[in-house]
C-alpha cells in the first residue's frame, strides 16, 4: 500500500496496525465500522489513519496548535463512524486527545429555527442547511480547542436528532486539554456558495412547490457565502467521502435514521422519520450535495470515492488518482 499512498504513511502504519489488531480482538474501535468497511481495513482505513496522523504531527510541529481536519460526505456516508474510529485509534496508539466536532451538534435550537421559519421562510424550520447552525459558537469552539491548556476542561453542544433539539448541558460533549487533533465532520463541511444564476431553476419538487420564488435557496446560499466560508476557512485539511449520487444518500440516510432511533436517549421522543419523510428531508440537501459532488473534488485534499456497496472504490490525493481500491483487493 505504501507504493500508492503517500510515502509518509510508513512512519505510522506499524503502530496503527498493531493497535487496530488489538482493538479487533477486544471488540473495540473498528468493530463499530460497517462490515463493508472492515474488509478494507488494511487497504484503505489504516493507510488513511496513518496519512492523517502524519499530517497532524507535521502541522502541530509547524504551527504549535492542533490541526483541524474537515470531513465532508453526504448523509449516511459514514463521517461520524470514521471520526469515532480515528479518535479511539489515535488515543490507543499515540495517547492523543482528539476532539470530534459534528456540525450537526451545532444546529440552532428548535425554537430558534421556528423563529427563522416565521421571519424568513417556512423551510428553515427543518435543520441542516446553511443558516440553521450556530456558526459563531462553532468558530469560537475551534479557537477554544486550539488553546485549551493542560488539565483544562471544555464542554461543547450536543444535539438529539430524534427530539430535533439541542441536548441539555449536562448531556453535552467534553474534552480536557491539551488537544492534539480536531476532526470536524458534516454534510456541508467545506461546501462553497453557488453563483446566483445557478439558483434560478428548482432541482426537485420541494424547491418547485415550496420555494417557487427562490427566497429560501437564495437565503441559504447567502448564509453559506457570508458566514460559513470564514468558518470553513479555518479547516487545514479537507477529506471528502464522495457518495455515488443523491439516491444513495436517500438509502443510507434511511439506515442512519433507524440507527439514531436505537441510540437516542430521549425515551419519550417520537419514532424516527418514515422513508417518505426522509426523501422529502433529503431534498433540502440535494442542491448543495450535488454541487459538492461536482466541484469539491477540484479543491479537497483527499477524496475517497464510495460505491453503492458503501466501500471505497478509488482514492484521489491532491486531485490526482492514487489507486483503484477495488482493483487492489
Amino acid at each position: 500500500m505504501a507504493k500508492v499512498w503517500p510515502d509518509a504513511l510508513t512512519n505510522h502504519n506499524q503502530m496503527l496496525a498493531q493497535q487496530a489488531q488489538q482493538a479487533q480482538q477486544a471488540e473495540r474501535v473498528w468493530q463499530a465500522m460497517p462490515e463493508a468497511w472492515k474488509e478494507q481495513l488494511h487497504t484503505c482505513w489504516l493507510p488513511l489513519a496513518s496519512h492523517l496522523a502524519e499530517f497532524s504531527e507535521q502541522y502541530k510541529a509547524t504551527h504549535h496548535q492542533p490541526a483541524i481536519v474537515g470531513i465532508h460526505g453526504g448523509q449516511g456516508s459514514g463521517k461520524s463512524t470514521l471520526c469515532r474510529a480515528l479518535a479511539d485509534l489515535y488515543q490507543q496508539a499515540f495517547n492523543w486527545k482528539v476532539a470530534v466536532i459534528s456540525i450537526d451538534d451545532l444546529y440552532l435550537t428548535k425554537h430558534e429555527r421556528q423563529n427563522l421559519a416565521s421571519e424568513i421562510h417556512p423551510l428553515l424550520a427543518t435543520r441542516g442547511v446553511p443558516g440553521t447552525h450556530d456558526v459563531v459558537t462553532g468558530s469560537e469552539l475551534f479557537q477554544q480547542l486550539r488553546t485549551l491548556g493542560s488539565n483544562k476542561y471544555l464542554n461543547y453542544p450536543a444535539f438529539d436528532k430524534i427530539s430535533d433539539d439541542r441536548c441539555p448541558q449536562d448531556e453535552w460533549h467534553g474534552i480536557s486539554g491539551p488537544v492534539d487533533l480536531i476532526l470536524f465532520e458534516g454534510w456541508c463541511v467545506g461546501c462553497q456558495a453557488a453563483d446566483n444564476t445557478e439558483l434560478q431553476q428548482p432541482v426537485n419538487d420541494l424547491e418547485q412547490q415550496e420555494d417557487s420564488n427562490g427566497l429560501w435557496r437564495q437565503w441559504v446560499n447567502d448564509q453559506l457565502k457570508d458566514h460559513y466560508q470564514p468558518w470553513f476557512a479555518q479547516i487545514d485539511y479537507l477529506l471528502m467521502l464522495k457518495v455515488p449520487d443523491i439516491e444513495s444518500v436517500n438509502q443510507w440516510r434511511s439506515q442512519q435514521e433507524r440507527d439514531n432511533e436505537k441510540l437516542s436517549s430521549n425515551s419519550q421522543a417520537a419514532s424516527g422519520m418514515t422513508d417518505a419523510q426522509i426523501r422529502r428531508f433529503v431534498q433540502h440537501y440535494q442542491r448543495l450535495t450535488e454541487r459538492a459532488l461536482r466541484d469539491m473534488p477540484g479543491y479537497a485534499d483527499l477524496i475517497l470515492e464510495l460505491n453503492n456497496q458503501h466501500q471505497v472504490s478509488a482514492v484521489h490525493y491532491n486531485q490526482t488518482q492514487v489507486i483503484s481500491v477495488e482493483e487492489s483487493v
